[in-house]
Order: structure tokens, then C-alpha cells, then sequence
């Protein structure tokens, strides 16, 4: 019988990277209670580890807070704003 491909969200990966760099249990211990391989734990974990450091790196955007705006209404608006104000 053909088995399907397991596949898991980034929060359970980082859940079991987190565990595994804890080092409360084996990695035996927590492959036992994921039902994973213990390779595939190392791997979260080395890749959690290389990719932590990118977490602080980005900057939030200036506008983030603001609201979208659409210019070419705000542009349109201008438009009969001057008109009414040349007559």
C-alpha cells in the first residue's frame, strides 16, 4: 500500500527545533514522541538556528501603520479642488 508524504507546518517544526534545543530529552526521546525520525529533528533544528538571526534583521515598514491610501483619488480629488477654487 502506498503511503502519502506527511507535511508540516512551520509552528510544528519550530515547536520540535525549540524542544530539541532545550536538550530536556534525547533526540531519540523526541523523534519517539513526534513520530519522527531523529535526523529529520537535527535538520529542523540546524535549519531553525541559521535562519534565527534573519528574525531581527527586517525593519518594519514606516507605513505599516498608516492606512492604504489611493492615489489617484487623492490626485482627482486635487483636480476639482483647484477647479472650484479658479471660479
Amino acid at each position: 500500500m502506498k503511503q502519502t508524504r506527511r507535511k508540516f507546518d512551520s509552528a510544528f517544526k519550530a515547536k520540535v527545533a525549540l524542544e530539541a534545543l532545550r536538550e530536556r530529552e534525547t533526540l531519540s526521546g523526541l523523534a519517539v514522541k513526534y513520530d519522527l525520525h531523529p535526523n529529520q529533528i537535527s535538520q529542523w533544528k540546524q535549519e531553525f538556528l541559521e535562519k534565527s538571526a534573519s528574525v531581527f534583521d527586517h525593519k518594519l515598514p514606516s507605513s505599516a501603520s498608516e492606512p492604504e491610501v489611493d492615489v489617484s483619488k487623492l490626485y482627482a480629488k486635487i483636480g476639482e479642488l483647484q477647479m472650484e477654487r479658479d471660479f
